[in-house]
């Protein structure tokens, strides 16, 4: 094993230990000053439920990511990095997505502010000369020009900034989906041994297994259970975002070429990306406004079939995972082009097996 794989192992546990300390303290100041997310008739949980869990996912992080890069400096009396414009940039937007996170679960924000925020923040990192630059292939496109890769690029972490928010609908669902996604992701950045951004991204992981334990297995009346927030969501959403940029950019000075980039890191973002799709689609084609939040998502689907939330969300995860098992196998026979076809059509053929599901329910009642 590389011996850089000890040093994200330690940003994990580190990250997890700290979550785990921090997070009871989290669910105590929202009791005590009454931060909750409160019932209505779109949400599935019937409890008043404290909703800064977020709030630790940064700050933990650092904190692992930190320790950890002062341990391989004690112990190697080197640096594995510089900060680059790119991280800098990074850092910067991230912030200020964090920032706007945490305001509206405290005191609350509009629509319009929090998504010219994200676009704000997502403009920073091709002013950096970050962006999309290869399509890889898909639909015959391969190299793609600044103008065309900037606009794109603000487009998609905007894009899975809010399919992430939109998604955690149910316990577990938006931090287990990212939590898949980030495992994804620090196998592909360690493949290419950029070792920086794996020690990142495992004190990520390590934060939310911690706030999965209490969100998933919390309980109520032990005063122990808590939502993400928005601040958790977004910075979710954001992060991803930029390591799907990240790493589906052609850099010959960060990593070498490699024609299966964009097609790793969408995979890993099936899910969310593709029900934010549908919902708007079926949205437009009812004549509602996109921006209505109603009870189309996949969540809300199965839980109509019956489903118990658990349930619901061990087959979304299980979906997540298939996907990514599919177009790992179809990566090595056929084009980019008709795996994204084939993904279309698999997502397609489930949501056609739960309305039939649905169908038949209501005909019976």
């Amino acid at each position: 094993m590389d011996f850089h794989w000890l040093y994200i192992i330690l940003s994990f546990v580190l990250s997890l230990l700290s979550g785990f300390i921090i997070t009871p303290h989290i669910v105590d100041f929202c009791l005590k000053r009454k931060l909750y997310d409160l019932p209505n008739e779109r949400k599935v949980h019937h409890n008043a439920i404290p909703r800064l869990g977020g709030v630790a996912f940064l700050p933990c992080m650092f904190l692992a990511f930190l320790l950890s890069l002062y341990v391989f400096k004690y112990t190697t009396d080197n640096l594995p990095f510089g900060i680059s414009l790119w991280t800098g940039a990074f850092l910067v937007s991230l912030f200020v997505i964090y920032l706007i996170g945490l305001i509206d679960d405290v005191i609350g924000l509009g629509a319009p502010i929090k998504f010219t925020a994200q676009i704000i923040a997502a403009s920073i990192l091709p002013i950096c000369n970050l962006y999309i630059n290869n399509l890889y292939g898909f639909m015959g496109i391969h190299k793609v020009p600044f103008i065309v890769g900037a606009p794109l690029t603000v487009f998609v972490i905007v894009f899975i900034n809010n399919a992430i928010n939109l998604i955690d609908g149910i316990d577990g669902l938006a931090g287990g989906l990212s939590l898949i996604a980030l495992t994804g992701f620090l196998v592909c950045f360690g493949r290419e041994g950029i070792w920086t951004y794996c020690v990142l991204i495992a004190g990520l992981m390590g934060v939310l297994t911690a706030y999965l334990y209490f969100n998933v297995w919390g309980s109520v009346e032990k005063r122990r259970k808590l939502f993400m927030g928005d601040c958790g969501s977004l910075t979710l959403g954001f992060i991803l975002g930029f390591l799907m940029v990240k790493f589906s950019m052609n850099s010959i000075t960060v990593k070498p070429f490699s024609s299966d980039s964009m097609l790793l890191a969408y995979t890993l973002l099936i899910v969310p990306c593709f029900d934010v799709v549908r919902v708007v689609l079926v949205r437009l084609r009812v004549g509602q406004p996109l921006f209505q939040a109603d009870k189309r998502h996949i969540h809300h689907k199965l839980l109509r079939i019956g489903m118990n939330q658990r349930r619901a969300l061990v087959t979304i995860l299980g979906l997540q995972v298939a996907f990514i098992l599919l177009n790992t196998l179809l990566n090595k026979v056929i084009d980019v082009t008709y795996i994204v076809g084939i993904d279309i059509l698999v997502y397609m053929a489930f949501h056609f097996a739960l309305d039939y599901k649905l169908r038949k329910i209501e005909a019976k009642q």
